[in-house]
């Protein structure tokens, strides 16, 4: 298998370090709002590179942090704390808001058929981790102490910027959300590792530590949650373009510095999902949902297939228009993939072997999602027997999970039933009984059936 890796600038042949196993660490959202298709976008990359390696036959060992302390508005260690801003706006506690929006990203994640890593691990959980990692930076001289906050000193490493290739004036000047600068920084580049009252008088989650009361910089929680889940020899590390400056190349600098070695041999990121103003941020204020595609009509893995057509290094402009083509383009392949007949006729062995070693190519080069959709294309027009061609779209949908085969499992009498009252609830609407449309939809939803408006009439969808 092939990837890119952003430590080289170059495609490599991937090698774990142990034969069969690969360790995999995730950046994780930070949970203070819904996240955005943009966001998801990443993490359909890593969810197709998961499956793709667990199709090629390795072991994945996959680890997930949630940021629910200590990352600012700024990534450059500068501004509101994201957790605090959240809490007020919504009037809840920091852990309050961080369980409702991190169950809100499970949730758009099952929708989007993103596999859930077995190891999820809240930043707050790992507050001794963090201390004894720092203490140890402080004693190798890494770190050191100002205004009674921790940072890093990026000064004492010659290749701090080897994943960047960028000087820190070009790098800092990119970091948004630009704020006043941090004083207490005996160079621009250094970063916090433990804030204390000094910073924040507010902070809601705070912290015994050696240093003071506080609580632990936005970098230090991947690392340290890498290093106790999957060892000191991490295989590959992903995230969003994004997240190379500065919170990847942090993250190296700290843990290499810890561990005296390298820490991590390939670093995955997907590139940005834009709109017509440019990158998708929630720093915007209002930003697309799965739940707002939903409430438009559209399923979700409308959206994944949307991405999987154009490969993650590539920036991707989102629009109605283009996702009403992927929605299009997915009703089309499920109504030819239903229309497929199984019987007994055998399975054609060589025709099998020959589609999935295509398919395999395509996602071993450099996960080439577009390539792998052609093959799946080219079964279905090929003239195998429809048992060959269930059996390679079940293999395929491994990795590709667009649900391809799932079966409908509603009945005849709930199809009629829901239906009814749809037509009801049209009726009602003509009538401007407007109470009484909320109602049908009301009643609808408590047993778990989904109405979505859209331009071409009323869709739904069951849930339970």
């Amino acid at each position: 298998m092939k990837l890119y890796n952003t430590l080289t600038k170059k495609i490599e042949v991937f090698t774990p370090n142990e034969e069969g196993v690969v360790r995999m660490y995730t950046c994780g959202p930070t949970v203070y709002h819904y996240a955005h298709i943009g966001n998801l976008r990443t993490y359909i990359t890593e969810d197709i590179l998961e499956k793709t390696l667990n199709y090629l036959g390795y072991n994945v060992k996959r680890v997930m942090n949630i940021t629910d302390v200590g990352h600012l508005s700024s990534d450059a260690d500068t501004g509101e704390d994201k957790m605090l801003k959240g809490a007020k706006r919504e009037h809840k506690t920091v852990l309050e808001l961080a369980e409702y929006y991190t169950n809100c990203f499970k949730e758009d994640c099952k929708k989007l058929n993103i596999k859930w890593p077995e190891i999820v691990v809240p930043a707050t959980s790992q507050i001794p981790e963090y201390i004894k990692f720092i203490e140890v930076l402080l004693e190798k001289g890494y770190a050191y102490l100002a205004n009674g906050n921790v940072y890093f000193d990026t000064s004492k490493l010659d290749d701090y910027y080897k994943l960047t290739n960028h000087n820190v004036e070009e790098l800092l000047s990119g970091v948004r959300d630009t704020v006043e600068e941090d004083l207490n920084k005996k160079n621009k580049a250094d970063f916090v590792l433990w804030f204390t009252k000094s910073k924040f008088e507010d902070q809601e989650l705070k912290w015994e530590s050696p240093w003071g009361l506080g609580y632990p910089g936005w970098h230090i929680e991947c690392s340290c949650i890498s290093l106790k889940y999957l060892g000191e020899h991490l295989d590959i590390h992903c995230g969003g373009v994004d997240n190379i400056f500065p919170h990847h190349t942090n993250e190296i600098a700290q843990t290499e510095s810890y561990l005296g070695h390298k820490w991590c041999n390939y670093w995955v990121h997907g590139e940005h999902l834009n709109d017509s103003t440019g990158k998708m941020s929630k720093s915007k204020g209002e930003f697309l949902t799965v739940s707002l595609l939903e409430e438009k009509g559209y399923n979700p893995l409308a959206y994944r297939l949307f991405c999987l057509q154009s490969h993650y290094k590539n920036q991707l402009v989102f629009t109605y228009d283009s996702l009403d083509i992927a929605n299009n383009t997915y009703n089309k392949l499920l109504s030819k993939v239903k229309s497929l007949k199984k019987d007994n006729t055998p399975i054609d062995n060589i025709a099998f072997n020959k589609y999935q070693e295509s398919f395999k190519s395509c996602l071993s080069d450099n996960l080439n999602t577009s390539n792998a959709l052609t093959v799946l294309y080219d079964v279905l027009k090929s003239d195998i027997s429809d048992n060959t061609k269930i059996s390679l779209i079940k293999s395929f949908d491994e990795v590709l999970s667009l649900d391809l085969l799932k079966e409908d499992k509603i009945d005849n009498k709930l199809v009629s039933y829901i239906e009814k009252m749809i037509e009801e609830r049209k009726n009602a609407k003509q009538n401007k009984d407007f109470a009484l449309a909320d109602k049908i939809r009301n009643e609808l939803q408590e047993k778990g059936i989904i109405l979505k408006d859209t331009r071409e009439g009323t869709t739904y969808e069951v849930i339970k």
